[in-house]
């Protein structure tokens, strides 16, 4: 991986930044999407478990899967390129993370300024009064929670298929693309809307648009520059270089 001119530059004076990181950030966790599940859950679309008339018929089976794909996320850890955007965040006077991402690991590391476009798998909410519930408890007993304060039934707190984004979220997300002078696009193709429209709204209003991943994708030909590897070993090389500079 060669780091190129321009970006060491920009790295030395950078006071702005945005990321927006994908499931291949957290791939280094030991995290695989959904859609790679095995056994009983392969056997089943995620379109068939994650939209809200699925839960309404049958909320039993679909709190059996989240409390299944819960248990792996409460299993695994923050990687160092989770650690590199914490370290990044203490670095710029202006950053914000916006994650596609559900796991809670961003948190989990230690950042503060995160946007979540999909919501968080460890977060709950009732479906009637919107109350959010913290640690809620799935087992053989119970196995639809349901709300202290209305009895309603509580569901995971993430974004379903044909569900809006939570409600304010993505025009923060956009602002922040628009305002930064370097972007960061991170385990992620950016093909899927709205999210996939970020780096393209950071580039027109002027900002360096860097994609960090594995192997090529299709937004790659549409930034100004992309470092290909993992995004635990290349982060923490893009930290090196702003330290240099701040200390």
């Amino acid at each position: 991986m060669t780091i190129s001119i321009k970006l060491r530059s920009l790295l030395q004076r950078v006071e702005s930044i945005c990321v927006l990181t994908g499931a291949g950030i957290s791939a280094e966790s030991g995290v695989a999407t959904f859609r790679g599940v095995d056994g009983l859950w392969s056997k089943l679309k995620p379109e068939e478990l994650a939209n809200f008339d699925a839960f309404m018929r049958n909320p039993e089976l679909v709190w059996e899967w989240y409390n299944y794909r819960r248990q792996i996320v409460h299993d695994v850890k923050p990687n160092p390129a989770h650690y590199a955007l914490v370290r990044l965040e203490e670095l710029v006077k202006e950053f914000t993370l916006v994650t596609q991402n559900v796991d809670n690991l961003h948190y989990r590391a230690g950042n503060k300024r995160v946007l979540e476009l999909h919501g968080n798998i460890e977060r709950s909410y009732c479906i009637d009064c919107r109350k959010f519930v913290e640690n809620v408890e799935v087992t053989t007993e119970k196995k639809v929670p349901r709300c202290s304060s209305c009895n309603g039934l509580i569901r995971p707190d993430v974004v379903w298929f044909g569900e809006m984004l939570p409600e304010g979220v993505f025009e923060a997300a956009t602002e922040a693309a628009s305002r930064c002078e370097l972007f960061l696009t991170i385990g992620t193709s950016a093909v899927v809307y709205p999210a996939a429209g970020l780096p393209r709204a950071a580039r027109n209003q002027g900002a360096y648009v860097v994609e960090v991943n594995t192997e090529p994708t299709e937004v790659s030909h549409t930034v100004n520059e992309t470092l290909l590897g993992k995004a635990g070993e290349v982060l923490p090389q893009l930290i090196t270089i702003l330290e240099e500079t701040r200390k």
